[in-house]
């Protein structure tokens, strides 16, 4: 990135609600299934048929308002948005436009090194999405069991000034959908995917420059690297004086193999789209009952509570609290009466690493649940098993279904806790080394790792360290 220029960068999202029925129509949403089996003539737009707006997904949308503290209009206006595809049967896009059910709100970003930003969300309004296209060599093919599925589009305002700052914004915006589960989010099967406005302009210079829209990102790694080429595809075209010929109000699309954005078709204006209210639908108004219902538990929100109730650092409360299957783990290992702190080494270090080498980075499918890792952790700190033991124990754990008690046993890794059995190897082992216990009492206080390493190695590893640390101090004194 060129010190000379600022990147500007505002992201549309859509977030496909999930409603167990369209937005316009009782056929269920689903995905995966054969197509065209779930349609009906409001979702195929045959004449006559008229839409009916799902409840629910008004109330989903009211709960994601309430969840970034936005307006919430009370009464909004569907409008079609006319434009044509071959997966759109209607010809228009039922939407939102003048009057959203969504109004401005704000979400907070957090960076590693603690600082936070604010940034501006200016809508979040309520359409129904298209169906599918299929291309199958020279033939395309049309599944419309997708057409009028619920979204929730939300627009930022342009306050991201790099790809990182983008990418925090989309991962707090993708937990907190998660979180009042008014989505699954899963960018894979394009429930929660992204549209990148993008911008660069002389910094000083207050004018916007040229905007570039890339269409259609569904993974973090892939919008931080489509953002990035087309930042410096733009500062390039400045800097040969060829800016006013290459970057001008179009669609890009991101070409995922080698790694750069191409032309799509000219961007459209909103008058392009000749908005109008819908005649089919009345205004939709909000009733007392939806505004005043409960959201749930929110990221920061969890992160200030496990900060304050489990005593662990900010930074990694913020990276328990970025999933939610990660921090209801967490939650249900520290229900095993553990520490908080223990709890957060041994589920980000111990296991998330074990995870990672056997390629499970979804906390939900790891062999060890959390109540397993609970009952580990538990007998680290009864004094049960040592820290060296654990690690052994969890290498067994994530091979192997059996009972924690029982695989300590299998593995011959309880602690030596009795004090008079440890008494006796440490007289052994300072009698057969007397020559270095004589150097040690001269001043060579770093032979004592020496004798605590002799006593793990007599002990198999099972003495407790702690013990033997005590008698050791208490023998050589």
């Amino acid at each position: 990135m060129s010190k000379y220029y600022e990147t500007v960068i505002g992201l549309e999202v859509h977030v496909q609600l999930n409603t167990k029925s369209k937005l316009f129509c009782s056929c269920p949403t689903s995905f995966g299934d054969d197509a065209n089996i779930h349609t009906c003539p409001v979702c195929l737009a045959l004449p006559g048929a008229l839409p009916v707006m799902n409840r629910e997904a008004m109330k989903k949308a009211v709960m994601f308002g309430k969840a970034i503290g936005a307006v919430i209009n009370r009464k909004s206006i569907f409008a079609r948005k006319n434009y044509f595809y071959p997966d759109l049967p209607t010809g228009y896009q039922i939407s939102q436009f003048e009057v959203p059910i969504v109004g401005k709100g704000e979400l907070v970003i957090d960076f590693e090194d603690g600082t936070k930003k604010t940034i501006g969300v200016t809508r979040a309004h309520l359409e129904m999405d298209a169906g599918k296209n299929m291309h199958d060599g020279p033939i395309s093919k049309v599944d419309l069991n997708r057409a009028s599925t619920p979204l929730l589009e939300i627009v930022s305002e342009p306050d991201m000034r790099s790809s990182e700052e983008a990418i925090l914004y989309l991962k707090k915006l993708h937990a907190i959908v998660r979180y009042i589960g008014i989505s699954d989010a899963n960018m894979q099967e394009g429930s929660f995917r992204c549209d990148a406005n993008v911008s660069v302009r002389p910094k000083g210079q207050k004018e916007f420059g040229t905007r570039v829209e890339i269409k259609n990102l569904n993974s973090f790694r892939h919008i931080a690297k489509a953002i990035e080429y087309e930042v410096e595809r733009q500062i390039e075209a400045y800097e040969d004086e060829t800016y006013e010929d290459e970057v001008y109000l179009e669609t890009r699309l991101f070409d995922v193999n080698n790694g750069i954005t191409k032309s799509m078709r000219g961007k459209e204006d909103s008058a392009d789209y000749r908005y109008f209210p819908d005649p089919d639908l009345l205004p939709l108004e909000i009733d007392d009952e939806s505004m005043a219902a409960p959201i749930p538990e929110l990221p920061d929100e969890k992160k200030e509570r496990f900060i304050k109730d489990y005593g662990i650092k900010e930074y990694d409360a913020l990276v328990l609290t970025s999933e939610l299957e990660m921090a209801n783990f967490y939650e249900e290992v520290v229900k095993c009466k553990v520490s908080g702190k223990n709890a957060v080494n041994y589920l980000t270090t111990e296991l998330l690493g074990r995870l990672k080498k056997t390629g499970i980075f979804d906390i939900t499918k790891s062999p060890i649940s959390a109540k397993t890792l609970g009952k580990v952790i538990s007998r680290v700190e009864d004094g049960t098993i040592n820290g060296r033991g654990a690690k052994d124990l969890l290498d067994l754990l994530m091979e192997k279904v059996i009972e924690v008690d029982d695989a300590i046993e299998k593995l011959g890794i309880k602690q030596m806790n009795d004090e008079g059995a440890l008494i006796a190897v440490i007289d052994e082992i300072l009698t057969k080394n007397g020559d270095k216990v004589e150097e040690y009492k001269s001043g060579k206080d770093k032979l004592f790792g020496f004798f605590v390493g002799q006593v793990m190695k007599a002990t198999k590893g099972s003495a407790n360290p702690a013990s033997v640390n005590k008698i050791l101090k208490e023998k050589l004194s």
